[in-house]
């Protein structure tokens, strides 16, 4: 039986999957698409991750998708409230029919002659089949799911208690009354932190450098004040520019004049710890922005450590003991549990092999065009979010942009859209992320190259990116689009008189 061919071919059911999903069925109703999700369930980032208080680090106005408000008191929620958004999603827009779980794609192959994308998947019992689609787009996220960044220690195997990465986390493990030790200082220590010590005896954020931390309330009382004198899209839409615009703000300030935000930022810390902070565990060696923000909701975090509960050890570990952590200092630190909240392992377009016409693709060899589409690749886009603000405003533009060429090539009769680059050597590089966090440095060898200028870069602007995919002309005279194929397997993208149905 010949595999029937879809519109667009969705990888992931995330937040960049259920957005597309949405957008097409809003902006594209004509369209065909499946999803294909690797796990047994929706959601992405906020089914997997279960630790202890496991939260946004992005307020839920820009987190939230541009066409569904969150109306919720939190501004900044917890990950169940977050997954429930986004089932609620799912369901309004009726989008489980077009979802085909526990299917792994294995390799992605197009075919100019075709104009065609076949994606060979993987179920979980490993017997593989093929998916044939004219569009792909790739929403996976931006990290391994199945493997985190977990950073060898020596003496690791004498630990006689449990050791623990905050991806891979137990479920129904018992930490009242132990001691545990949380190593890093990024946005998951800081998250389990304050949770794990309502019950624990004592925990003990161990950290090899410090972080900037920015100290904010979980609720926007003028967001909520808004959602009840006038309907929550406006006010959802008016608290979205205004968190936009003062994300933008503070961005640019903190790289232009750091010195000036390094001292808000302190003030906030002080008041919330409730004592002059000391400058080992609270004087990180880089400005900030040069590495993403850890948000404290409530300064919950100092809030256990002021009652005891908690405490900060700045140090470097030496080797693992059957009782707990021996370090550099000489000090030693007991515990019962030991989590490795090293951080995450970066990886491209969910590890997919990609060929084109044969040819095997590394993406590390290819520009970012426009931020969501690669250099001679063919009518495929992919979002990877902004490191500076939240996921979702970059997924949402990306979304609204791939929409907007599925129509040009619909109104056209077109059916190949390639952002073509005849002379890759002619462009000036640079450095695709100007962060030194560890993941984005470990992940150097796999990430896509940009060009100093447009259209070949991915950009950390929202405002000027949303401006990129949404204003100017599809047809900028850099993407080449090909015309319909006489091959009876190639037709117009989209025919809105015989569309391809599922």
């Amino acid at each position: 039986m010949t595999e029937q061919i879809v519109d667009v071919l969705i990888a992931g059911a995330g937040i960049s999957g259920i957005g597309m999903g949405v957008h097409l069925k809003r902006q594209c109703p004509a369209l065909t698409f499946t999803m294909f999700e690797q796990r047994d369930d929706i959601g992405g980032t906020w089914s997997l991750f279960n630790y202890p208080g496991v939260r946004s680090d992005s307020d839920m106005h820009t987190l939230g998708f541009d066409f569904e408000p969150w109306t919720h008191k939190k501004a900044i929620a917890d990950g169940p409230s977050i997954l429930a958004y986004i089932t609620s999603i799912v369901e309004k827009y009726k989008l489980h029919k077009n979802i085909a779980f526990s299917q792994t794609i294995v390799s992605a192959s197009w075919s100019s002659e075709e104009a065609l994308w076949t994606l060979t998947m993987a179920d979980k019992f490993g017997e593989q089949h093929k998916k044939c689609g004219r569009f792909l787009f790739m929403g996976t996220g931006y990290y391994d799911y199945e493997q985190g960044h977990d950073a060898s220690f020596d003496g690791r195997g004498e630990f006689s208690g449990q050791i623990i990465h905050p991806q891979f986390w137990p479920q129904g493990l018992d930490y009242a009354n132990k001691k545990v030790v949380v190593i890093g200082s990024g946005a998951t220590a800081v998250t389990l932190l304050p949770a794990m010590a309502k019950t624990a005896e004592h925990v003990t954020m161990l950290q090899r450098t410090p972080t900037w931390y920015a100290v904010r309330p979980s609720e926007d009382r003028i967001a909520n004040g808004l959602g009840k004198i006038m309907p929550s899209k406006w006010a959802y839409n008016i608290i979205r520019k205004r968190n936009v615009w003062l994300q933008s703000i503070l961005y640019k300030y903190a790289r232009s004049k750091p010195e000036r935000v390094i001292k808000l930022l302190m003030k906030d810390v002080r008041k919330a710890l409730g004592h002059e902070p000391n400058s080992t565990d609270f004087t990180p060696p880089y400005n900030p922005w040069e590495q993403r923000l850890c948000l404290v909701p409530d300064g919950d975090m100092f809030t256990a450590m002021r009652e005891g509960k908690a405490s900060i050890e700045t140090d470097q570990i030496k080797y693992f003991t059957k009782t707990g952590i021996q370090l550099n200092s000489g000090k030693h630190l007991d515990a019962d549990i030991i989590i490795t909240a090293t951080g995450l392992k970066l990886a491209m377009a969910g590890k997919v092999v990609f060929t084109v016409d044969g040819a095997k693709i590394n993406l590390a060899e290819h520009f970012y065009y426009k931020g969501c589409m690669f250099s001679n690749i063919p009518n495929m886009a992919i979002v990877f979010g902004y490191l500076n603000a939240s996921w979702t405003l970059k997924a949402d533009i990306v979304s609204h942009y791939v929409c907007r060429l599925l129509k040009y090539m619909q109104q056209h009769n077109l059916t190949i859209a390639n952002p073509r680059l005849d002379d890759p050597d002619a462009l000036e590089e640079e450095a695709l992320f100007d962060f030194s966090s560890g993941y984005v440095k470990r992940a150097s060898n796999i990430l896509p190259r940009q060009s100093t200028t447009m259209p070949w870069r991915i950009t950390q602007d929202y405002r000027f990116e949303k401006n990129v995919l949404l204003k100017e002309p599809v047809n900028d005279g850099v993407l080449t689009f090909t015309e319909t194929y006489s091959s009876t397997n190639a037709g117009p993208l989209i025919d809105q008189e015989t569309p391809l149905r599922q």
